[in-house]
């Protein structure tokens, strides 16, 4: 068996593989997937030397413990957390030599929700589609990593950043997502729209990683009847039977029944990813271009 493999000895909460997705196959009913937080997975990525598209884990609130079979290069990104080598501190966002056999531990999110742990040559599992991401929703790609699953590795490419510190945006306090209405606000009331605009949310705890849903004042239907299932795309705000929106994230389906008041700007995505259950949201809305 090849040494260019990491063994989990502890797999967290929900530790997944993921890299930039599947993007092409709506047709096929096959959702996006991908990293939740794309900038701090491909941030890890340039740490270690990898290309931006390489595999990486993505872990979620409580981290994981892992052990290389050879010595690799790894990084950690997203939400800050402790890295630690044989129990031993580690930098988080900076790259990190593991030996072969020791423990590369990766602690719980201090704030935010998902850390990224690149390693040198990438998680070099099959792809599907394309891609080795894991999809919750679909069941495509590798399963979520249980104790003792053993993940092989690619072969390292360029040298590791050089680097004493990376800017980092840190996971937010108060969610901003800009919003462009549409494509089915008609089917909401004016006072809707405004809500939408104006109305304090939080992130509810049901949210993962097929939307961010959130708690506050429902928004007021003005058409009652049923809306045949029609295509989603990735930031689709829905508004389900109860009326709290719910923002499409990664493994969202590929359509739905329900009406999509607005959809937020791929850029705000990534920040969405790590607001953890409470944090305050509120909806920008800005109109086509």
């Amino acid at each position: 068996m090849t040494d260019r493999a990491l063994s989990v000895v502890r797999a967290g909460a929900l530790t997944t593989v993921q890299d930039q997705g599947r993007p092409g196959h709506a047709h096929l009913g096959v959702p996006r997937s991908g990293a939740l937080d794309a900038p701090a997975a491909a941030l890890a990525n340039r740490l270690v030397g990898n290309p931006v598209e390489a595999a990486v884990l993505e872990t979620t609130l409580n981290g994981c413990g892992l052990r290389p079979r050879s010595a690799v290069t790894v990084a950690v990104a997203g939400a800050p957390c402790a890295v630690a080598v044989d129990g031993r501190p580690a930098p988080w966002g900076a790259p990190v030599r593991v030996p072969a056999g020791a423990l590369l531990d990766v602690g719980a999110a201090r704030t935010g929700l998902r850390s990224y742990v690149a390693v040198s040559g990438g998680i070099a599992v099959d792809p599907v589609l394309g891609s080795r991401s894991t999809d919750l929703l679909s069941g495509l790609g590798p399963p979520p990593l249980t104790d003792g699953t053993v993940l092989p590795l690619g072969h390292p490419g360029d040298v590791p950043a050089r680097v004493d510190v990376v800017p980092h945006r840190g996971p937010p306090t108060g969610l901003v997502l800009r919003v462009t209405p549409g494509p089915r606000d008609d089917w909401f009331t004016a006072s809707a729209l405004r809500t939408l605009a104006t109305a304090a949310y939080r992130v509810s705890s049901a949210s993962n990683r097929i939307g961010l849903r959130t708690e506050g004042p429902p928004l007021e239907r003005a058409v009652s009847g049923e809306l045949p299932s029609e295509g989603m795309v990735l930031g689709s705000v829905q508004v389900p039977p109860d009326g709290r929106p719910v923002v499409f994230l990664a493994d969202h389906p590929t359509t739905g029944g329900y009406p999509v008041i607005a959809v937020v700007r791929t850029a705000d995505l990534s920040a969405a990813a790590q607001a953890v259950p409470g944090t305050p949201v509120r909806f920008l809305v800005v109109r086509r271009r």
